[in-house]
């Protein structure tokens, strides 16, 4: 079962977490908007680049709504990651975002 937090419970707590923020959109929807620190690892990409993980790293992943994101959560989940799906995406980022 996919760990999940609400975004307003997230963005108190982004600040102040040693976790990382994966971002699956698009490269071109990631470019467009992200929070700031988040790491672009699209969902199209992920099964490639799982590598480029630590699975001692507590990771926390968005989407544009939370549906790809949850997506992400179960395939790295099934590979012993420590995942928490961000409910809401960034529809529901009230923050700051940075764009590339």
């Amino acid at each position: 079962m996919v760990k999940t937090i609400a975004m307003e419970d997230f963005y108190q707590k982004y600040p102040l977490t040693t976790a990382v923020l994966l971002d699956v959109r698009e490269p071109d929807e990631f470019a467009a908007g992200h929070a700031v620190g988040a790491r672009n690892f699209p969902l199209s990409q992920l099964p490639n680049r799982l590598a480029e993980l630590d699975q001692a790293t507590p990771y926390y992943v968005i989407c544009r709504s939370g549906r790809r994101s949850a997506n992400a959560c179960g395939v790295l989940e099934v590979q012993g990651f420590d995942v928490t799906n961000v409910v809401g995406g960034m529809l529901a980022w009230p923050g700051k975002v940075e764009k590339d």
